[in-house]
Parts: C-alpha cells; sequence; structure tokens
C-alpha cells in the first residue's frame, strides 16, 4: 500500500511539474518578449478579468507531438470557464508567445469543444484575441487542415443564444478577426491592437501594397472609419473593464432574465434640464447624448460605437435599475441623418437588444434618409431595409419619443407612430411629424406658386407658415398618431412607468415559415 501511494504521488509530483512548466514564472524569457510589446500575458488577462481561484482551464497540458510546432505549450491558447462578477462564462485567451498565437490543430480543439461547453451550458463567451491565423508551421499540411474545424459552426449557433465578446488585445490579423466578426461586442487597443482578414506581409505579396499595421487595421481605421470593432480604448486593463460593462447589461443567455440592479435614482425624478436642451428651432444642433444621461439611472449609460456613425447614437443604460437599449438620432452629426453606416450600426444593436430582452427606447430626431448620388453608391436602399427588418423581428418592448423632428421613412425606421406596433408612442411639446422637411415639400409642390408671384420669398414663407401650422404635435395627438404628448422632464417617469406594464416578449407573431431572409 506504501509503495502504491508513494507511486501515485510521483506520477502526481510530474502531472505538477509539467503544470508548472508552462505557467508564467516558469516562462520568463518567451514572456519578457511579450512584454515589450502588451502588458499583460495572456494568463494575466484571465487573472484580471476573472474572479481570484474560479478559473478551471481546460486541456491545460495540451502539446504538440512532433513537427516544427512540437514546442507550443497550451498550443499557444489557454481556455476554460471562470465567473466574471459572480457569473459563470467561457473564457480563451491566446497566447502570443506561442508562435505568435497563431491556430494550431490542438489549440483548434480546444477553443471549439469551449463553444461547445458555452453553447450546451448557456454560458456567455469571451474571447481575448492575441494571434495570427492558421499556425504555418503545422499548417500547411492537407491531412490536418482538410479537416477544417466545427468553432465557426459553434459560433453561428450560438449567436443569439449566448452573449459573445471579442477583446482584440493586439495582434488580429485573419482568424481572430473572423471570430471577431461572429461576436456581439467588440474593442481594441489603440495603438497596438489591428484587425483585417489578411495582414501587411500577406497584402505585400498579394497585391504589392506596402502598408503598416495600423494603417491596415489599428482602431482608427477599424472602430473609428469602419465600425468592425465597437470600442477603441487606451489600454488592455480598460479593454477587459469594457468587456465587464458590456456583459453587466445582458442575462446569461436569452432564456435568463436581464440583470437587475438595485434602483439609487429615483424613478419620478425629474430632469429640468431638457426644457433647455433640446430647441424648438429645428435648425438648431443639440447633443442627444445629454438627454439619455439625464432619463437614465445616473451613471449607467455606456454606448456602444461611439466614434462610429456619430449620427445615431446607441447605448446601454439602466431605467430604475433595468437593463435598455437607446437608439436616438444625433442632431449634431449630419442633423440625425440615416446614412448606411448609420443603419448597420442601429441594426446590430437592435438584434443584440431583442436577442437578451433589453426593451428599445427610441429618441426622435430624424429628417429621414441620406439622399443623393453618394447616398445611393452605398446601397442606402438594402442597409435602411437592414434596420427596418430587425425592428420588425424584434419582440422585446418598444418606446418611441418624438423630441423634435419626426420626417418621412426615417419616422418609421425609428418606430414612430404606429409604424412597429410600440408598446407607447410619446411624443414633446416641440415634435414637428410630417411626410419631409416644410421647407423641402414647398420647394417641391408649390415652386411654380411662389416662384410666379411678385414677392416670391414672402410667398414662400406665407406657404412654410402655413403648411407648419397642420405638422404641430397637437395635429399628431389629434389624429390619434401618438399616445400622448408628455412634459419632457417628466420623460424618465413615464418610460419606467410604461416598461413596469409590458410583457419581457410578445408572443411570436411571425407566419409559420422557417427563417427570415435579411436584406443585406
Amino acid at each position: 500500500m506504501e509503495a502504491a501511494s508513494a507511486d501515485a504521488s510521483a506520477l502526481l509530483a510530474i502531472v505538477n511539474d509539467a503544470h508548472r512548466a508552462i505557467d508564467d514564472p516558469a516562462r520568463t524569457e518567451q514572456l519578457a518578449r511579450h512584454r515589450q510589446r502588451a502588458a499583460l500575458t495572456a494568463r494575466e488577462r484571465i487573472a484580471y478579468l476573472c474572479e481570484p481561484g474560479s478559473f478551471q482551464e481546460l486541456g491545460a497540458l495540451v502539446r504538440p507531438r512532433g513537427g516544427p510546432d512540437r514546442d507550443a505549450p497550451a498550443d499557444g491558447v489557454i481556455a476554460g470557464t471562470a465567473k466574471i462578477d459572480g457569473r459563470w462564462c467561457a473564457v480563451l485567451s491566446q497566447d502570443f508567445s506561442v508562435f505568435g498565437g497563431s491556430i494550431g490543430e490542438l489549440g483548434s480543439a480546444k477553443t471549439s469543444r469551449l463553444a461547445h461547453m458555452a453553447s450546451v451550458r448557456g454560458l456567455p463567451l469571451v474571447m481575448l484575441l492575441d494571434g495570427g491565423g492558421h499556425r504555418i508551421q503545422g499548417g500547411q499540411n492537407s491531412r490536418h487542415f482538410a479537416k477544417a474545424g466545427p468553432f465557426f459552426h459553434e459560433l453561428a449557433r450560438m449567436s443569439g443564444w449566448v452573449p459573445m465578446v471579442a477583446a482584440m488585445l493586439g495582434a488580429g490579423f485573419a482568424g481572430p478577426t473572423n471570430y471577431a466578426g461572429m461576436a456581439d461586442f467588440v474593442v481594441m487597443v489603440r495603438g497596438q491592437s489591428t484587425m483585417g482578414l489578411a495582414g501587411p506581409a500577406l497584402v505585400k505579396a498579394g497585391t504589392g501594397e506596402d502598408v503598416t499595421v495600423q494603417e491596415l487595421g489599428g482602431a482608427e481605421v477599424q472602430v473609428d472609419r469602419h465600425g468592425l470593432a465597437d470600442l477603441g480604448v487606451g489600454s488592455e486593463i480598460e479593454a477587459l473593464d469594457a468587456v465587464r460593462r458590456f456583459l453587466s447589461f445582458l442575462p446569461g443567455n436569452a432564456r435568463e432574465p436581464a440583470p437587475l440592479v438595485a434602483a439609487t435614482d429615483p424613478a419620478d425624478r425629474l430632469g429640468e434640464a431638457l426644457l433647455d436642451i433640446v430647441p424648438a428651432n429645428t435648425r438648431r444642433a443639440y447633443d442627444v447624448r445629454k438627454v439619455i444621461d439625464i432619463v437614465a439611472d445616473a451613471g449607467s449609460v455606456f454606448e456602444i460605437k461611439p466614434t462610429f456613425a456619430g449620427n445615431i447614437v446607441t447605448s446601454f443604460a439602466r431605467l430604475d435599475g433595468r437593463p435598455v437599449g437607446f437608439i436616438a438620432n444625433q442632431p449634431k452629426r449630419l442633423g440625425g441623418m440615416l446614412t448606411s453606416d448609420a443603419c448597420d450600426k442601429a441594426a446590430h444593436f437592435i438584434a443584440v437588444c431583442d436577442a437578451f430582452g433589453l426593451p428599445l427606447v427610441y429618441l426622435v430626431d430624424v429628417p429621414g434618409f441620406s439622399i443623393g448620388p453618394a447616398a445611393e453608391r452605398t446601397v442606402l436602399g438594402r442597409h435602411s431595409a437592414k434596420m427596418i427588418h430587425e425592428l420588425g423581428h424584434a419582440t422585446v418592448p418598444r418606446i418611441s419619443v418624438v423630441l423634435r423632428k419626426g420626417y418621412g421613412l426615417g419616422y418609421f425606421a425609428m418606430c414612430g407612430g404606429r409604424s412597429f406596433d410600440s408598446d407607447a408612442s410619446l411624443a414633446w411639446p416641440t415634435a414637428e411629424i410630417c411626410a419631409m422637411s416644410v421647407e423641402g415639400s414647398v420647394d417641391v409642390a408649390y415652386r411654380k406658386d411662389y416662384e410666379s408671384h411678385p414677392e416670391p420669398q414672402r410667398r414662400r414663407q406665407e406657404l412654410i407658415d402655413a403648411m407648419r401650422a397642420d405638422i404641430n404635435v397637437l395635429e399628431a395627438a389629434g389624429g390619434f398618431g401618438v399616445d400622448a404628448v408628455i412634459d419632457p422632464r417628466r420623460t424618465r417617469a413615464e418610460l419606467i412607468t410604461l416598461l413596469a406594464q409590458a410583457p419581457a416578449r410578445r408572443a411570436n407573431p411571425l407566419p409559420p415559415k422557417y427563417r427570415s431572409i435579411a436584406p443585406i
């Protein structure tokens, strides 16, 4: 018995030594090189994001056997389950110190298994990405590569079932960009992270173009210009904090209720400043973010894509402790006009909110959709349809509040009036709802009238004034196009009261089809 115990202890010691050999303290030389380009190691990132002692690693002792990539501890990816703010999540972290974080055969198998576990258990999937695509040392092998792998299939199946988050913390060309493209939220570190389907070397080989990594796929390109990522931050710590903040608004999966927090901001708090923020003059701009900040619980607003398509604002926030999604036109940018980028931004946000049970609150001040050759070159007809398509499929409560302009098809797309069966359609006294701008409609329909008049400009203004008399908020309420005209100061209280009455979900109203076909 003693000999058997000694044998078991010796075998356990071997296993423990194998674990220590892959831990950070045993890999000082490799990690010293890593720290020249990043603040945290792959394991330190997990340790910061997750609750201490909660990480249960999957496949820690994986190591390729033979071949050019045999010296690859954990095969370059650390994966497992852990708690983030008291909730179990599936977490993977690419290790750039192992062949540049490239994807090996066993590492791929680990990520696929982790995704399957997340799907079966209903756990959020968090991807801390810092690496290239398939590992050239092992990937240029038909015997291995022909099998492909089920990871993308798992991601597609999990979409809308569990929250999926990607933090791009360094190198991210090829595979990591494809992973992130499937995620609900993507954050990048400015000056450090990159995204794109191919890096500079491959671009040079394929097209002959010379371009730096940041010019090709840095945050200024992929966050601010293209909107491929949702947020650009200044450090890895800020990126990990953003991951935690994003998850705090969502349930663990689509069958769980959205997480509530104790409300410390009075539900009936009046927003006195709202009387002055939105000018009645439709030609004057203002920052709609200020409206959201006043209406929402204090300190609760978390904006998604704040530097992309600034003519629309999409923000998570809380109302009396309940997570909601705000969609608001931004008059400070293009007058709040809807462009293709704005429509894509709103469409994705609608889908995320609807998938995880967050009510939608629309703050409407829209002059319509962008027009002209430049707008048509962006295929706006399809992108606008995408925004409308997502709202038409939403089952969560939705409330619209017309702050000022509600013009044309833009009014429909922003859930105005009876367009998408809102749970409530509200308006402020400053609301002006009609088919198009007053000035534009006079110029289209009555140009001959006022141009033939002895005083054309005076006559034009008379026509404008006469038309404007028919589009005020009392006319909108008089025809029962809106449910109520409310005191702007009471917007917060009205929203909280209405959402307290609305069911969390509507019964599926769709015909007995297999699926809908997205416009784009």
